[in-house]
């Protein structure tokens, strides 16, 4: 299901959204998050053993904040896909070319990322 339209529009205007993954956790972290053809993906940036990342791995599901709006989200890791994974990449380089970004955009487009891709669903029960 597709997110709302407000959702595509805060995305597009903005660098950062939140997110909290599981059912557990009480606070949101700030991501970085794009769209290919309004599929919605974000790396975890560090990779950790307990994070956004691996709490949407295990349960499944998780919360996206944007300005106001908190929306409930389902998420699954992106599986090898190598065309997916090259217009990911050049989304992360064309949204995030800012010069205090330029280091990490390229950074999370390395290879070693690819395993830490995740793709977001809209969960409007």
């Amino acid at each position: 299901m597709k997110f709302p339209k407000e959702f595509y529009e805060y995305l597009r205007n903005h660098t950062l959204v939140e997110i909290k993954g599981g059912t557990s956790r009480e606070t949101f972290l700030q991501i970085w998050m794009v769209d290919v053809d309004e599929r919605v993906f974000a790396r975890s940036w560090n990779k950790s053993k307990r994070s956004w990342f691996t709490e949407i791995e295990k349960t499944g599901v998780g919360q996206i904040k944007f300005g106001d709006a908190i929306i409930d989200i389902k998420g699954q890791k992106l599986t090898q896909n190598a065309e997916l994974t090259r217009l990911i990449n050049s989304r992360y380089l064309e949204k995030y070319n800012q010069v205090e970004n330029l280091y990490y955009a390229k950074g999370i487009t390395q290879p070693e990322y690819e395993d830490f891709t995740m793709e977001f669903f809209y969960d409007n029960h």
